[in-house]
């Protein structure tokens, strides 16, 4: 008797674990071909600022001075978001030779021009965890010199242009409202409410939980070994483009790094350290652009969309060459911590585009200015 109800209870659950399966595999592929369905073109290749932008955007200001305060050191004040840096480096950027004549816009007008910038290296995180964490990678770009009329008309004295980017070609938020949710969530220590607001199956965000796991990925050999993306679009002259920074070993002397210990909290700054000052070898990349194409599903207002390539290629513009340095010092250190890199330090050739740029335009201004005023006090 005992035994046939456990046969019988046996088989119930196998037939409802199939019917769950068969259920999960329809849910996942009506959900495929409606997102599938959802991402066609044409898309607007102008900007589109959504009500209430504004007021959200004020919001998201208080909160990253929050996420400020909390992660404060007894030293000094840290950053909202790529708090750990690996390394202020020395670099030289310069604009492909042969450049197309359609590529040369603003930065990239002059081929063969040849740039000095410093490059920031950082862990995407909030807090300076240790490198072996999950977590997104940061780069940061600052062209010298750069002539021309200043994007932000307070600070005309900058001759600057910046490029910001991190370790996935795409953002786990699409606007500004969705942005405001998740940080608030973030800031409370609450990370599942920032994909699962409320108990309405409609305003779950699975897919972008999906991307922001597949951001916080395992931690390189080393930051040189890493490609970073924009995320965000950018004018590049009369079209849009985002950008990307890709490895470029072939450029460079051939170089096997030394197995880093990953137990270490800071080995990537480490492996930075053995390449660049011990080994003395250089380090390569190549900046490239993707130009938007409005007949392919390429928008401009949502950061969680990537830009295929199959619709759109990436084109090289420019090498980067960091030198063989010195760059772990107590002095560098600070100069590098104290540096402030931001989308907007540029000119009207290269000005972003886009909720998440023009979100990024307040915060970094008030996050940095407030960063640096208490650090002042210290």
């Amino acid at each position: 008797m005992l035994i046939t109800l456990w046969l019988r209870l046996g088989a119930f659950l196998g037939k409802l674990l199939l019917w769950l399966l068969v259920l999960g595999v329809l849910g996942w592929a009506l959900a495929t071909a409606w997102f599938a369905w959802q991402q066609r073109g044409p898309v607007s290749a102008q900007e589109s600022i959504a009500d209430g932008e504004a007021a959200m955007t004020r919001d998201i200001i208080q909160t990253a001075v929050r996420i400020v305060d909390q992660h404060r050191e007894s030293t000094r004040y840290l950053r909202d978001a790529h708090a750990k840096a690996h390394g202020c480096i020395k670099a030289e950027v310069q604009v492909l030779p042969e450049l197309a004549s359609e590529l040369r816009q603003g930065v990239f007008s002059e081929p063969g021009k040849t740039w000095q910038a410093t490059m920031r290296l950082s862990n995407g995180n909030a807090y300076p965890q240790f490198d072996s964490i999950r977590d997104a990678r940061g780069m940061a770009i600052k062209l010298f010199d750069v002539p021309g009329k200043q994007l932000l008309s307070d600070q005309p004295g900058r001759s600057e242009q910046d490029f910001v980017m991190f370790s996935h070609p795409n953002f786990f938020v699409s606007n500004v409202a969705e942005y405001r949710q998740n940080v608030a969530a973030q800031a409370e220590g609450k990370k599942m409410m920032a994909f699962f607001p409320g108990w309405d199956p409609r305003s779950w965000q699975v897919r972008h939980l999906f991307i922001a796991l597949a951001t916080l990925s395992p931690a390189p050999s080393s930051p040189t070994r890493t490609t970073y993306f924009s995320v965000s679009p950018y004018k590049f002259g009369e079209a849009n483009a985002k950008f990307r920074v890709m490895p470029d070993p072939g450029s460079c002397p051939a170089y096997n790094l030394p197995e880093q210990n990953r137990r270490l909290p800071n080995f990537l700054r480490n492996a930075l350290n053995q390449q660049l000052s011990t080994d003395r070898v250089p380090a390569c990349f190549v900046l490239q652009i993707q130009r938007q194409d409005a007949n392919k599903y390429m928008p401009i207002e949502d950061t969680s969309i990537e830009w295929r390539e199959s619709d759109a290629p990436f084109e090289t513009v420019a090498q980067i060459k960091v030198p063989a340095q010195d760059f772990d010092t107590p002095a560098l250190n600070l100069q590098c911590d104290n540096q402030s890199f931001n989308p907007w330090f540029g000119i009207e050739a290269h000005r972003p585009i886009g909720g998440i740029n023009r979100l990024r335009k307040a915060v970094y201004e008030a996050v940095s200015d407030y960063r640096h005023s208490r650090n002042a006090e210290q």
